[in-house]
Parts: structure tokens; C-alpha cells; sequence
């Protein structure tokens, strides 16, 4: 029998364990990817099945990414998107977080609040006059 009731080497006997939280260490190692809420993702998925259902899209990708999370949009699923929403936390307190991005990169409308960005895609209404 041995008179130690530790474990550990003899050198390793007079230093104090490392705490370590597991948290930040999760966090420095690998950051979590930017993801949509659920209201968010709501609201785009109201957009999208609108579009759907007049026949404008057909096909849609998410990806989680760790500076943004993108929502693009396709008219078939083999073709480039026509459409992506971004969210990009870190441009939110400048330009907002949210944006509607086209198929040549330009960026259509971009803002803080996601349901003001997604206006873009409304039908703009014409006054029809009977004759």
C-alpha cells in the first residue's frame, strides 16, 4: 500500500489544478455560427411561401456561417440564388444587421429590422382604371 491518497505524479503533487471554464473555452476554440430566430426565420419563410405560391421560387438553402447566417433563395435548385438574406450581427449597429442582397450582389435594402427589409419583396400596387 502506498501512503499517498492522491493520484498524481509527485511532480505534479504541489501545483493547484487549472479551473478552466468550459464556456469560453467552447467560445475561443470554436466559435457558435450566426443563426435566424425563429420569428425571423417566420417572417422569411411567410415571404417565401408567398413567392412559392404565385410560382416566383421553388427552392431554398440556409447556411449558418460564423460572421453571418444567409437564407438564399433560387428559382430552380441547380442555378445560382436570385435572392439572399444576410443577417450580419457585426454591421448592426451601423448599417443594421439585415439585408436582401440580389443575384449580381448588389444589395436591394438593408436595415435593423428584418420585417422593413423583407418590404422589398411587396408588389407594388397600380391604380387600374375602368373605362
Amino acid at each position: 500500500m502506498s501512503d499517498h491518497t492522491d493520484f498524481r505524479a509527485d511532480s505534479d503533487a504541489h501545483r493547484p489544478a487549472a479551473v478552466i471554464d468550459l464556456g469560453e473555452y467552447r467560445q475561443n476554440r470554436d466559435p457558435a455560427p450566426v443563426t435566424f430566430h425563429r420569428r425571423e426565420l417566420d417572417a422569411i419563410l411567410r415571404i417565401y411561401g408567398r413567392m412559392v405560391g404565385e410560382g416566383e421560387w421553388r427552392d431554398y438553402a440556409i447556411d449558418h456561417l460564423r460572421e453571418k447566417a444567409v437564407f438564399s433563395i433560387f428559382k430552380r435548385s441547380g442555378e445560382m440564388p436570385l435572392f439572399r438574406v444576410e443577417k450580419n450581427p457585426k454591421l448592426a449597429s451601423r448599417q443594421g444587421a439585415f439585408s436582401v442582397v440580389s443575384a449580381q450582389g448588389r444589395i436591394l435594402k438593408r436595415g435593423h429590422d428584418l420585417a422593413q427589409v423583407l418590404k422589398v419583396f411587396d408588389k407594388v400596387l397600380k391604380l387600374v382604371e375602368k373605362d
